[in-house]
């Protein structure tokens, strides 16, 4: 039995639609698009793999705010 994880089929399916042109893309088109990104990000976000981007992206965060004072 083939089983397939659905954060790596999402992943793969957004980065074969954002390849598109951007000129080729309607607004329908966009918004699918988006909704899949949101839905890659909820699949996500309780993974240690979205714990470590979350954890990544505060410390990004507060090193530009600290260097913005």
């Amino acid at each position: 039995m083939l089983t397939i994880n659905l954060g790596v089929l999402l992943a793969v399916i957004v980065v074969f639609r954002l390849r598109r042109r951007t000129q080729a893309r309607s607004r329908t088109d966009e918004k699918f698009t988006v909704v899949i990104v949101l839905a890659l990000g909820v699949v996500i976000a309780p993974t240690p793999v979205g714990e470590g981007i979350l954890d990544f992206l505060g410390q990004l965060v507060s090193g530009i705010s600290d260097s913005g004072h």
